[in-house]
């Protein structure tokens, strides 16, 4: 019967892997044609990268390794794979160093040994990788069945996630408007010279905005999470990604692309599905990485009064917020130049107060403004659907209630109407 589960299982996995995957050989709207004579030739390879990582999850989906392994030997195994992260980070640092420092008259030379010890704590990384991935996906299914977001004990899609170099996404919206028309992946590891060629060349052919930006995650299958030793974030993103190949399966992720709206409520609600899985998970099994409860404070008998002469402190998302409003507000009245000098001001401004931000424009609100979770800061402005979202989730009793309601949607003004006055 075990053995039987474990073909089963195998079989749901190809199966849902079929269904979940989006390639880029469906033929696209005339403009993302246009944009790919730019990028057909460094775009990011889903199949032969989704063939390579099944093939690899295979092993270890079959024996089920994590449930041989005792909840302490299961944290161990997640340690050993963090501290091989953070010694392969090290070495990368120490490297720059080298390169880095004017002293140093043969770089090659004095790094050397450092570039063979790189190779090592990489090879020992990779090593450990299948390991720890499968002992994370075993726990975050038991907290899934926990949640009620299980059939028969089995989340669908079965949770599978590979840490790799992801792919850069490139960004396309409307110069007069606010909104993502287009995402194509890209190649990882591109230089920053070709990153800015590449942007202006599309810009100038089909007077766009572009932004050629990293992502944390991809909703793939497996889904794609970059490398990082922070635990808790790593739990979250592996959580964030595997909602979006539930919400596939279902009517709302079927309509991620048939608007504006529909992609911002697909993310928030997949960032705000992911943060409580994350915490969840860390609660469980990592509880000494939960932060410290708030120290009490005593309440004063009376307001201090501000002083004058010192500034406010810096509120990085209110600045978005306002450049987002007054962005919106110029294009509107179809001042496109002028939002566009705003926006190049506004970064420059931020880079003052130490947030670099490479690229500030049309297409780098589309991206970000649909991860909107909470109203009045942040990237997505004034724009209402991702509060509204994060309203219908205050409103349910659990998790599972919200996703289910959410995921069965296929418009804002459903949402709207779910949500009690």
């Amino acid at each position: 019967m075990e053995q039987f589960n474990r073909i089963g299982k195998c079989i749901l996995i190809f199966l849902v892997t079929l269904l979940l995957f989006k390639g880029d050989a469906i033929p696209g709207h005339d403009q993302r044609e246009r944009i790919r004579f730019f990028t057909r030739s460094i775009e990011f390879d889903y199949a032969s990268w989704t063939l390579d990582a099944i093939k690899l999850k295979w092993l270890y989906g079959t024996l089920n390794a994590p449930a041989y392994f005792s909840p302490e030997q299961q944290r161990q195994i997640v340690y050993d794979y963090i501290e091989a992260q953070i010694d392969y980070t090290i070495i990368g640092w120490q490297i720059d160093d080298v390169y880095m420092d004017p002293t140093v008259f043969d770089p090659d030379y004095e790094a050397r040994g450092l570039l063979q010890e790189q190779t090592r704590r990489r090879n020992r990384l990779e090593e450990l990788a299948p390991l720890c991935e499968a002992v994370i996906q075993y726990q975050i299914t038991s907290i899934l069945k926990e949640q009620g977001l299980t059939l028969a004990g089995q989340p669908i899609p079965p949770i599978l996630y590979r840490v790799t170099p992801l792919p850069f996404g490139m960004v396309i919206s409307p110069r007069n408007v606010i909104r993502q028309d287009h995402f194509i992946s890209l190649q990882p590891d591109m230089p920053l010279d070709q990153i800015n060629r590449l942007e202006q060349s599309v810009e100038a052919d089909q007077n766009v905005s572009a932004l050629i930006t990293p992502v944390g995650g991809i909703g793939a299958y497996p889904t794609m999470v970059s490398s990082t030793s922070n635990l808790p974030w790593l739990l979250e993103v592996v959580s964030h990604e595997w909602i979006h190949n539930y919400l596939t399966l279902r009517p709302l992720g079927w309509n991620y692309d048939a608007s504006p709206e529909l992609r911002t409520m697909n993310e928030t609600t997949a960032e705000i599905a992911g943060i409580e899985l994350g915490h969840e998970i860390v609660a469980r099994y990592y509880p000494e990485l939960l932060p410290p409860p708030p120290a009490p404070t005593a309440q004063p008998t009376t307001q201090p009064t501000p002083d004058p002469d010192q500034p406010p402190p810096f509120d990085f998302n209110h600045e978005m917020y306002i450049t987002r409003l007054t962005t919106d507000q110029l294009l509107s009245e179809g001042k496109i130049e002028e939002a566009e000098s705003y926006m190049e001001s506004r970064r420059q401004f931020l880079r003052q107060h130490g947030y670099f931000i490479r690229r500030l424009n049309q297409a780098y609100f589309a991206f970000h403004g649909a991860y909107a979770p909470q109203a009045g800061s942040g990237a997505q402005g004034s724009d209402p659907v991702g509060p509204t979202v994060n309203e219908l989730r205050q409103q349910s009793p659990n998790l599972a209630t919200f996703l289910n309601r959410i995921s069965w949607m296929t418009s804002f003004d459903q949402l709207q109407k779910a949500v009690k006055p």
